[in-house]
């Protein structure tokens, strides 16, 4: 466990960060895709450093929307604006494909790193990074037609198949923030066109290019290639 945790510290150049000590009480996890790494409003207790993976990171609205955030590739961190406010998590995370996160318990940072200055300074940067990129991505459902959400949606959900299995199109109406009718007339435009197929309930891509075209620059991953 201390040779991963050194390996992916080491790898994203985070070992002179973080003391030796505090090295010994990370945790490596990994993920199914389709797991909730963290669920909205639930009681945060340690920051996900996200290592390998990739997660979608959505929000419930007070009238009971639920939005995508962004998602996230490596590296991230997950849990780092409720460490500083101490309040519940803001957002559910959830992993698309396999992914590994380090988990790192508050009260081990609290206790070890408060006072330190290189720390404070990277979470400052992780903190102001992540507040202009959620400004950023919550005008996305103003800015974009819902035909380029659909696209850059697809893209994202499918890193490593072509295929969206158990696809639930009224979640996915939700998550991008339109309506069911609007979103399947939609689909069946795409695959009229000949870019996807749906049959019992998943999404299969069949012409990635297109869809990478009408998306553009992938506009939930846009400015950091989450």
């Amino acid at each position: 466990m201390v040779q991963k945790t050194s390996y992916y510290l080491t790898k994203y150049d985070l070992q002179d960060l973080f003391p030796k000590e505090l090295q010994q009480v990370m945790q490596v996890r990994t993920f199914a895709p389709g797991k909730k790494l963290l669920l909205q409003g639930e009681t945060a207790t340690a920051m996900l450093l996200l290592v390998e993976g990739k997660v979608k990171v959505s929000m419930l609205s007070p009238e009971g929307k639920r939005l995508i955030v962004a998602f996230k590739t490596p590296f991230d961190i997950v849990g780092d604006v409720e460490y500083v406010t101490h309040g519940p998590l803001i957002n559910t995370v959830e992993s698309v494909m396999e992914t590994t996160v380090i988990e790192i318990p508050y009260t081990v940072l609290r206790n070890g790193m408060a006072q330190n200055a290189a720390w404070l300074q990277f979470l400052l940067e992780a903190i102001t990074k992540k507040f202009e990129l959620k400004s950023h991505t919550m005008n996305f459902n103003l800015l974009y037609p819902v035909d380029v959400r659909v696209a850059s949606y697809l893209l994202s959900m499918t890193p490593v198949k072509e295929k969206i299995e158990s696809a639930s199109l009224v979640d996915m109406a939700d998550l991008i923030g339109t309506s069911y009718r609007h979103l399947n007339r939609v689909l069946s435009q795409f695959q009229k066109a000949g870019w996807i197929s749906k049959s019992r309930g998943s999404i299969e891509i069949l012409n990635r290019a297109s869809i990478m075209e009408l998306a553009g620059e992938n506009i939930y991953e846009k400015g950091d290639v989450q």
